[in-house]
Order: C-alpha cells, then structure tokens, then sequence
C-alpha cells in the first residue's frame, strides 16, 4: 500500500469515527441540570495545579475567593480563544475544501471536523455566556489577524494546517494534565474538556497526517521554508492560546510579573514550554523539517528538547 493508499485510508477511519462517536452542544450537556449551575462563588472554580496559573505560589496565597474569581474568569478566557481559534479553522478549512477536486475523501472528513467545530464554538459561546464574565479571548492582534489567517487554508496549506497544529496541541496538553491530575473541577468544565479532548484527537490525527504524506513531496525550498516557519508558528499561537495578555490579567487582579513568571521564566514555566510542543517536534523530526538552520529557531524559541516516542506521551517522560 503506497503512503497516499494509507493516508486514504486513515481518512475513511477518521470519517467513520465522526459518524459513530460524535457530540452535539445542546444534546449532550444539559445546561439547565443543577449540577451544571455556574456559581462564582463556587469553591469548585479554583484552579487546579496542573494549570500553570492554578501551580504558581502567588495564585495558591491567595484568599479562596480571590482563587475562586480567578479561576472562574481564566476558563471563561481560554474557552473564548478557543472559540475564536476554531472560528479561523473553520473558515480555514472551508477555504481549502472549495477546490478540492471530487472523489478527493478530505472533504469528507474536513467536513466532519468542520461540523465538530461548530458544535465547540457554540458548546465554548454557551459557557462563557452563562458564566458572565466579559472575557476578550485572544489578545488584540490576534483577533485582527484572525481577519486574514483563513486564506492561508487554499493560498499555503502546509503553514494552515501546522497553525492548525500550534492551537490544538498546547490546549489538549493543559486538558488533559488536568483531566489525569484527579483534582475537583466544576462538573461543566469537567464535562466540557471531556467533549472536547475525544473530538480533538481525531483533528490533531489529521493534521499530522496531513502533514506526514504532503510534506516529504515538497521540493527543496518549500519544505526548507516551512522549517524555519513551523517553530515560529507553534510559539507564536501557543502563546495566543495559552498565554492571558496583560490587559486580561490586569483586569482579574494577577499581577504582571506573576504572568511573566509563569509563561515562560521560571524553571517551571520553561519545562512545560517546551512539553507544550513535545508531540510536534516528533511531527517536524518524521517529516525531515529538523535541520540546523531550523533546530536554531526551535532554541530561540526555547520550545526545542527531546521529542516525544509516541503522539500523547505523558510530558514528565517527554520534557
């Protein structure tokens, strides 16, 4: 079977996955359940250790209500930017699909993920509506650029699809070290991570996938072009992901150098910097995007280190 065959292939089980396991926003959770209820004063919102704000020591001195407003707000902004990112891929992906010849079986599958989306921006929306906080999500520039971010879906895929990559490995990371870590959470943030870490292996399957079967077929200067790009891609919407800009955390009361501290000084900060992206620098080391100039870039963005063994390795085995 030649590597087009299987990536077909892998397609089709993708595609077929989407039918049997899928999730709607407003089937499969029941907002209105009292269990569900959002209570800011819900001791339940104070973020777990496995967040990198919830692990920091001025976070853990702080009164449980402080913690509690804190933690309550943080969800609501990263779910936000979720929001917002799956909005560009959404419209990314549309952009790729319209010239797909027929018979090519990724538009099945895009459409399946692009449906899946949907249901995460409106599962995300519906959050942060009934929690009431005014989050912003991503910062500034990032919802301006997002204006133009789509185009790249038919105008560079490889670059489209490795953004793809860069906001849905770093959030799944934090999901699911906090899903593993057995700390309480709310049960409709709970439920929430859950819905979302079940679809989003099968969108990160694919772009890696993606990415594995076209890349080794670009000539010389593209996939050299590509090199360079795809660490500065990864650290740049890593950050829009994961990082709170300082407005937001001015505004919940977390001083700027506890951000600084956090994303990405400290010791511990630079440890998960670099687990953040562990599954990615497999991705670049399989499809021969690792050369000299390029694990220079990886350095400078301190985002380099050993690569995973295998796509989900636990980051204390994959640092």
């Amino acid at each position: 079977m030649t590597s087009v065959q299987s990536y077909h292939e892998r397609l089709r089980t993708l595609s077929e996955a989407s039918v049997h396991i899928h999730f709607d926003a407003f089937t499969d959770i029941d907002w209105d359940h009292p269990d569900f209820a959002i209570d800011p004063a819900d001791p339940r919102w104070v973020l777990p250790a496995a967040d990198p704000l919830g692990g920091h020591p001025w976070y853990q001195e702080q009164p449980l209500e402080v913690r509690t407003r804190i933690g309550l707000w943080r969800y609501a902004n990263i779910v936000k930017v979720g929001m917002q990112f799956e909005n560009v891929l959404i419209r990314g992906v549309m952009d790729y699909l319209f010239s797909l010849r027929n018979q090519d079986p990724e538009f099945r599958y895009l459409t399946h993920e692009v449906t899946e989306e949907c249901h995460h921006t409106q599962m995300f929306q519906e959050f942060v509506n009934r929690a009431g906080a005014d989050v912003p999500g991503g910062r500034r520039s990032f919802r301006v650029l997002s204006r133009f971010l789509p185009l790249a879906g038919s105008l560079i895929p490889e670059s489209f699809f490795t953004g793809v990559l860069a906001g849905e490995e770093p959030i799944d990371h934090l999901q699911k070290a906090i899903l593993r870590s057995g700390d309480e959470i709310h049960p409709l943030m709970r439920r929430l991570m859950q819905i979302h870490v079940a679809e989003e292996a099968r969108h990160i399957s694919f772009a890696h996938e993606f990415l594995r079967v076209k890349v080794p077929g670009y000539g010389r200067a593209r996939r050299g072009a590509l090199s360079v790009a795809f660490p500065v891609i990864m650290r740049v919407l890593g950050d829009v992901i994961v990082v709170p800009d300082r407005k937001t955390a001015e505004t919940i009361g977390v001083p700027h150098w506890v951000i600084k501290d956090i994303f990405w000084k400290s010791p511990d900060g630079e440890k998960m910097l670099r687990d953040l992206f562990s599954d990615v620098r497999m991705l670049a080391e399989d499809i021969g995007l690792m050369n000299r100039a390029s694990r220079r870039v990886w350095k400078a963005l301190r985002i380099d280190g050993r690569p995973s063994r295998h796509r989900g390795e636990p980051a204390p085995h994959a640092a």
